[in-house]
């Protein structure tokens, strides 16, 4: 499988966890398109089917590479 590249993935990241911040305050319909087209492209970059799969997918990858990106679910990460 095609592995994104770090920068890719850390900005779609930034850019999902953004647009998710103004959707919650306005719920506008173009806000909630682009966050449609930003899940969607991270779910094919990660090669998962849902957005919640995705985004941890992806942060685990930007852990690895060394990004400082933590994993979604850290608590459960060795220390």
């Amino acid at each position: 499988m095609l592995m994104a590249h770090p920068a890719v993935l850390n900005d779609l990241v930034e850019q999902y966890e953004a647009l998710q911040a103004l959707h919650g305050e306005a719920g506008a319909p173009d806000v909630r398109r682009r966050m449609e087209d930003v899940a969607y492209t991270l779910c094919v970059s990660t090669g998962t089917r849902d957005i919640d799969a995705a985004l941890t997918a992806a942060r685990n990858r930007l852990l690895a590479a060394g990004t400082g990106a933590r994993p979604q679910y850290a608590s459960l990460q060795p220390s």
